[in-house]
């Protein structure tokens, strides 16, 4: 995934990215794709301002906790069916975007099963909050 820090909203951010997390879902809007699960990569990338993510003490609440990427989308996950991958993609954007201390998330989902003459097919989505008092320290 292209980093989207040239953006100039952005520059006074880290990035935290997850990638390739491999979950299996239910998705699809076949028949034969309802009937069992299917394996899903999904990448993202936060991007969380400077002032709200350089630890001072070294400590772990200074930060955004990889686990909260990992622990929100297997709950997603869990909820069942999906029939389309962009509903997932925009679902794990918003809950990403949930968390206060991000002013950005790019979030991809890929079905790297579907075809055999391809690594994937996928979707992509990128958001941004929309004003800075948005965030929170």
């Amino acid at each position: 995934m292209h980093s989207m820090l040239s953006h100039p909203s952005l520059l006074d951010c880290r990035r935290l990215f997850l990638r390739n997390y491999e979950v299996w879902i239910n998705i699809g809007v076949h028949d034969y794709e309802k009937r069992g699960e299917q394996r899903v990569l999904i990448n993202v990338e936060l991007y969380i301002p400077l002032a709200l993510s350089t630890p001072r003490a070294d400590q772990l609440h200074e930060v955004v906790d990889y686990d909260f990427m990992r622990r929100t989308i297997a709950q997603r996950v869990s909820q069942g069916h999906v029939h389309l991958q962009e509903t997932l993609c925009d679902d794990v954007a918003e809950l990403m975007m949930a968390h206060p201390r991000v002013r950005a998330a790019r979030v991809s989902t890929a079905k790297p099963d579907v075809y055999p003459d391809c690594e994937s097919v996928g979707v992509e989505v990128f958001r941004i909050k929309s004003s800075m008092t948005e965030i929170q320290p």
